[in-house]
């Protein structure tokens, strides 16, 4: 089985703001694979997965799972994609509180229909085969944040789907719990499944097959820095575009504007000259949170992050983070 996505769109509301975290996002995964969706928080790993866990629709493109589309499932078909052909191993585990560990892992066989004896020797294997033989009768609050892991993993497998995908699954592990958890993903691709991993741990990455970055890295390519004529009402980049350039302004002014989800537009600053914007796109990988444009005839420079920085003294980001300060 493979998976296939295509031009996928996904778009938001989140503080009155659209968000795109997503946008125009193609991937192609075979069975056996064990790809990682690498990125800071924010970035569209979560919501990535849930689109493809049909729990979130997106707005718009394809995404193929073997011969099924999920894009549009609903009624009969949706509950048979998600409970035949893929597991979901949750960032919290999720795991009911009251139940032990067996009981854990045997809710969804029966709420398939599988009867109690064939669903508790089904979740009796599964936990022997995530090493969790002594812990089977455990409930979530006796036992530790590795061996939770180990239960949602098993609960995750309980019908044997040919696509796991996990979020985060070492964010509340110790270095000691996470080896463990860290090779019985690795074992899982090994089978044969598709194994798609949400993190921001470079741990995991020797064990991938692929990994996406979904945080594109900061530019630090020369740009020279090249002078821009505007005239009033010119647009210098858009709210939601990826960005790789800083700009000063020299003479006029540029109008820094944000689209609300209703459509309205407002105005967040106004930048006049000696001052520079657009630096956090290409800084940290992130795209625009804003528009800017010509509120009158104006002049900037734009340049690279390496001769912005050179100009204004700016650190980079990585030095800052470990200065302790």
């Amino acid at each position: 089985m493979d998976v296939t996505i295509r031009d996928l769109v996904i778009e938001y509301s989140s503080g009155g703001y659209p968000v795109r975290p997503i946008d125009g996002f193609d991937l192609d995964v075979k069975g056996g694979e064990l790809v990682l969706l690498l990125g800071a928080s924010g970035c569209g790993k979560t919501t990535l997965l849930s689109v493809l866990a049909a729990i979130l629709t997106p707005t718009s493109g394809s995404v193929m799972v073997g011969d099924t589309e999920v894009v549009g499932l609903h009624g009969a078909p949706l509950t048979s994609y998600r409970r035949n052909t893929v597991g979901v191993v949750f960032q919290a585990f999720n795991l009911v509180p009251s139940l032990n560990a067996v009981e854990n892992v045997m809710v969804p066989l029966r709420a398939a229909g599988m009867g109690r004896a064939a669903a508790r020797s089904r979740a009796e294997s599964l936990l022997a085969r995530v090493d969790l033989t002594e812990r089977m009768h455990h409930r979530p609050g006796d036992m530790s944040g590795g061996q939770q892991q180990r239960v949602a993993i098993a609960r995750a497998l309980a019908h044997d789907p040919p696509v796991i995908l996990a979020d985060e699954p070492t964010a509340h592990l110790d270095y000691i719990q996470v080896e463990g958890i860290l090779k019985l993903v690795r074992g899982l691709a090994d089978e044969g499944r598709i194994v798609i991993v949400a993190t921001h741990d470079d741990r995991l990455i020797p064990l991938a097959d692929r990994v996406v970055n979904l945080t594109p890295r900061a530019d630090t390519e020369a740009h020279e820095p090249e002078r821009l004529d505007l005239a009033e009402g010119d647009v210098l980049f858009r709210q939601g575009e990826q960005g790789d350039l800083v700009y000063v302004v020299e003479d006029g002014a540029i109008e820094i504007m944000r689209q609300r989800d209703d459509g309205t537009i407002e105005k967040v600053a106004t930048i006049g000259p000696g001052q520079y914007f657009g630096e956090l796109a290409p800084m940290f990988g992130l795209r625009r949170s804003a528009s800017a444009l010509a509120g009158e005839q104006s002049v900037v420079t734009s340049m690279g992050l390496r001769e912005f920085r050179a100009r204004f003294g700016v650190p980079d980001p990585k030095v800052l983070a470990g200065s302790g300060d």
